[in-house]
């Protein structure tokens, strides 16, 4: 398939069946839901580099390229799209895009928002058009780029994307530090507010949530992840300055793990949100908290009184979480998120149902509600009239 056969198909049913169009890349990110008459739209075949200079740093391909497939091309010339995703080797660069995906690194580098500089799409009557183009610094017209990262393909289908691109680090390390309590955490938190280091990573896992990299000093406690990259000997400096900053607070163990070492623990932290979905976790429930990092901890002590496996970008405010497999009625989720969704209500936070039964009437987002709906809305009109690509 080409991008012009995709506008020539999304062209004719516009016209004629009408019907309306899920867009899908490789899968990753699909909600359990039930949507009628709908036709899917795979895009994985849209998979080729259309161009890539190395020198400049950027690179333009099409959406359907797998994040795997990307990483190994960039590998080659020694660069890399800092953005952490789980299951790479099927997730495409257009779903990424789409959900603006982010993980542990998202303090230290940024969002999809940040590396977008070009893009293709086609809208709901099969118009080709494009934003940015292939040098970092354009700012010519609207930033359509930032409109349709994160859109969830309701506004048009990511065709193709230019990127810009970071080097490779010459090494990475991860510092794992455990607590007892909540507001020991919290004190660690405040004081790499104003630590001499510059973390890549700042995660927190709780108590009910164990990395296996980390699980021999974790034991039940909460987990501190910090993650450093750059320069060797600046990433060593960076670790040993951490732990001597940390000491006050009384950890009750820290693990320092470098280079190869701390790729699994990198790995594990990309892939939390994937584990309560595996047949051995048997979590009914993934959900995802969006609020400010002043009260992701008071969040985080809320999801783990409720038994809740949990893990958060302490620097961003995000949260992942996983509900107990003994819940297994709605009726049943629904008390266990109440005083969850209660307290992102309380701030103008969000909270997002990532995957859930399908027969459960459980609301998709809880909070959210912003001051732009009605320009969204708007925008939504102009490139989708006949509402085809609309849940």
């Amino acid at each position: 398939m080409t991008q012009a056969e995709l506008a020539e198909f999304v062209m004719a049913n516009s016209t004629n069946a009408r019907r309306r169009l899920l867009c899908v890349g490789g899968g990753t990110a699909c909600r359990d839901t039930a949507i009628e008459d709908v036709i899917e739209v795979r895009l994985d075949k849209l998979n080729r580099v259309i161009d890539y200079p190395a020198r400049d740093m950027t690179i333009t391909v099409e959406a359907g390229i797998r994040m795997a497939e990307l990483t190994r091309i960039l590998n080659a010339e020694n660069q890399r799209l800092p953005i952490d995703v789980p299951q790479a080797e099927q997730a495409t660069l257009g779903g990424v895009i789409a959900t603006n995906w982010s993980g542990p690194r998202r303090l230290g580098c940024g969002t999809m928002r940040d590396y977008v500089i070009g893009i293709s799409a086609i809208d709901a009557t099969g118009r080709r058009f494009s934003a940015g183009g292939r040098v970092v610094k354009n700012v010519a017209g609207y930033d359509i780029c930032k409109l349709l990262v994160g859109s969830k393909g309701e506004l048009a289908i990511i065709s193709q994307v230019t990127l810009k691109l970071r080097p490779r680090p010459e090494t990475s390390a991860l510092v794992g530090l455990t607590f007892d309590s909540t507001r020991q955490v919290e004190a660690v938190l405040a004081r790499l507010l104003n630590s001499a280091t510059r973390p890549m990573a700042i995660e927190v896992v709780n108590p009910h949530a164990t990395l296996n990299s980390l699980a021999e000093v974790q034991s039940k406690r909460f987990l501190v992840c910090v993650g450093y990259e750059g320069a060797t000997h600046e990433v060593q400096w960076q670790v040993e300055s951490l732990i001597a900053e940390a000491q006050p607070f009384e950890p009750r163990s820290a693990k320092s793990l470098f280079g190869s070492d701390a790729e699994p623990a990198w790995a594990e932290l990309t892939d939390f949100v994937l584990s309560g979905a595996l047949p051995s976790a048997r979590s009914p429930l993934t959900f995802k908290a969006s609020l400010p990092p002043s009260r992701t901890m008071e969040f985080l002590q809320l999801a783990t009184a409720a038994g809740i496996s949990a893990k958060a970008h302490a620097g961003n405010g995000i949260v992942l979480g996983h509900l107990p497999g003994n819940v297994t009625a709605a009726v049943q989720a629904d008390a266990v998120l109440k005083p969850l969704s209660e307290l992102v209500n309380s701030c103008n936070g969000s909270l997002t149902v990532l995957r859930s039964p399908l027969d459960w009437p459980i609301a998709p987002q809880v909070g959210g509600v912003t001051a732009g709906r009605e320009w969204s809305e708007r925008i939504q009109q102009q490139l989708d009239p006949l509402g085809l690509f609309r849940r």
